[in-house]
Formats: C-alpha cells, sequence, structure tokens
C-alpha cells in the first residue's frame, strides 16, 4: 500500500472518528464550552506553523473581517449546533446528516457562483439527499421525540451555514493562505462559543474532567483538527483530487460502525434507508464533481481537516477546515 493511501485511510479513519469522540466528551462536559475549548487548543499548533512558515499575511483590513466573520459561521455557529445537536442523537446519525454539506453546497453555489450550474445528476443527487433527510427526521420523531428531531434539525442546518460559508469564501477569499485562514477563523470562533458558553454553562474550572472528557477534547483538538490540518494538506500534494474526495463516503460508514461497535448506538431501518438516500445522492454529485476536478486539481478545501466535509465542486478553494 502507497504513503498516500494510508494517509487517505488514516484521514478517513481519524475524520470518522471525531463524531464518536464528540459524543463521548458530551457526557462530561457542555456543548458550547466543550467546542470553545476545543478550538483554542486546536489553534495553539496552527499558530506555531504560522511563526515558523512565515506566510504572506493580508494587509487589507476587509480580508481580516472577512475572515473573521466566516470563522464566525464556520466555527461559532456550525460547531455550536454540532455539538448542542448531538446531546440528542446517536454519533454515526450526526455523520450521516452532516453529509449533505456538500448537497447544501450545490444548491447554493448556483445561486451565488455563475460558473457552477445545475446539472440532471446533481439535481438528482440533491433530491435523494432531501428523501434520506426526510426519512431519518421521521425516524428520530417517531422513535425517540422532539429533542431528538431538534438535535437532527441542528446538524442539517448546521451543514447549510458550513456549506454557504465555504461559497463564500470560494468568491471572496480564494487569495488567502489557507493555514492563516484557518487560524484566523478558528480563535474567531472560539471567542463567541466562550463567550455564550461560559455564562451559560458555568466556569470551566468546574466542569467533570473526567480521563475521558480529557482525552475527547484532545484527541478532536490535536489529531481531529491539528494533526489531520497537516495530513490533508500532504495528501492534495500527493493524490488527486478527485481520490481525496471519496473520504467524505468514508467517514460517515467509519462514524456509523464505531457508534455500533464501541458505543453501542442503534441502527433503525428508516435510518438506515435514509443515511443510504443521502450517501447515494453524495455518489451521484461527486462523481459529475471528480470529472470535473480531475481536469484541473485545484487545492482542496481546508474545511475538511476539521471535521470531515469534503470538497465537491463547488469549493476547490482555499477555504477553512471543518467535525467534525
Amino acid at each position: 500500500m502507497s504513503r498516500a493511501a494510508v494517509i487517505w485511510l488514516l484521514l478517513s479513519v481519524i475524520w470518522g472518528s471525531t463524531w464518536m469522540f464528540i459524543k463521548v466528551g458530551l457526557n462530561d462536559l457542555p456543548p458550547l464550552s466543550f467546542a470553545g475549548i476545543r478550538f483554542v487548543i486546536a489553534a495553539v499548533p496552527l499558530l506555531l506553523f504560522v511563526l515558523v512558515r512565515r506566510p504572506n499575511l493580508p494587509i487589507a483590513l476587509r480580508d481580516w473581517v472577512f475572515m473573521a466573520l466566516t470563522g464566525i459561521g464556520t466555527f461559532a455557529i456550525t460547531y455550536g449546533l454540532v455539538f448542542w445537536g448531538e446531546q440528542y442523537i446517536s454519533s454515526g446519525l450526526a455523520a450521516l446528516l452532516f453529509a449533505t454539506f456538500p448537497l447544501f453546497g450545490l444548491l447554493l453555489a448556483h445561486a451565488h457562483l455563475p460558473n457552477e450550474r445545475m446539472t440532471t445528476r446533481k439535481t438528482s443527487g440533491i433530491g435523494l439527499g432531501i428523501v434520506g433527510v426526510a426519512i431519518v427526521f421521521s425516524d428520530q420523531l417517531a422513535a425517540t421525540g422532539p429533542l431528538a428531531f431538534w438535535g437532527s434539525l441542528a446538524i442539517v442546518v448546521a451543514a447549510l451555514v458550513a456549506a454557504y460559508v465555504d461559497v463564500l469564501i470560494k468568491r471572496q477569499g480564494g487569495h488567502l493562505d489557507p493555514v492563516v485562514l484557518t487560524l484566523v477563523q478558528m480563535l474567531s470562533g472560539a471567542i463567541p462559543l466562550l463567550a455564550i458558553g461560559i455564562p451559560l454553562e458555568g466556569n470551566p474550572l468546574h466542569y467533570q474532567w473526567t480521563a475521558l472528557a480529557l482525552i475527547s477534547l484532545l484527541y478532536l483538538a490535536v489529531v481531529g483538527s491539528a494533526l489531520a490540518f497537516v495530513l490533508l494538506y500532504w495528501l492534495i500534494r500527493h493524490m488527486d483530487v478527485t481520490r481525496t474526495m471519496l473520504i467524505t463516503l468514508a467517514t460517515p460508514l467509519i462514524a456509523v460502525a464505531l457508534g455500533i461497535a464501541i458505543l453501542g448506538e442503534a441502527l433503525t431501518w428508516r435510518v438506515a434507508i435514509g443515511g443510504g438516500a443521502i450517501l447515494t445522492g453524495l455518489l451521484l454529485t461527486l462523481r459529475r464533481s471528480a470529472v470535473t476536478l480531475g481536469r484541473s486539481e485545484p487545492m482542496a478545501t481546508g474545511r475538511l481537516a476539521v471535521h470531515g466535509g469534503a470538497p465537491s465542486d463547488e469549493e476547490p478553494q482555499a477555504g477553512a477546515p471543518l467535525p467534525s
């Protein structure tokens, strides 16, 4: 097996496992502060990387404002919703629902980017994804009640917000260094998470800092964010973007498998059918994207590195990493 294939598999496992570690950490830690502390820790190695590498920093004030605002959307809103929502649903289900992220990106890119137009294949993929989400929602409402329904809705809204920010970055932020962009976004998102979380959830020193909570936090920050970012940028220099994109399909499958095997999460037939529809819709859109990206092989979005999203043909920009 080649080194690139090993890195591809390692990234798939890392991004697939982050959903499980979020679920484990939420047993002891409150969601907003948990997410905020994660990104403060994750920003440290990125800051060191920037200090050593010394990339070109933006000069225009509007670029710094843009990075800060998209950071609030990406890390504060998206991850705030993800961590809050996963309190009430399984980790595997959360990963499946967040897999709608590229599908939302297709719709938003069609509306905001003149070169991104809908095709029959894209429309079919989005339609299947919508059907899959509807099936999952019906299962959650019928089987586990309103909190699971609202938790599922929070994950889908998080995917929508993440997709919208990615489109904005492609339209306005393609000239920004991806590491600098990610670092500024992380810190900009961590500030509101902690500013809201600490007054609502209490002093972090008084949280239940169990061994599992600490392991989950450090894994998400160091492995699931900082290390994954480095591995991603190594991978996209040594593997075709078309193959890198397939991580999007592997991530939720790994998350579901880990949830069942380690956390004992149940997989109902409706969730299985709905998840299958979402992934099939995603495969339809990625097949078309693979043809488009394979010709130009642009830099894949860094959003992959933090939470396991994946580039589609509307996001070949230097984006911020996103779960997860």
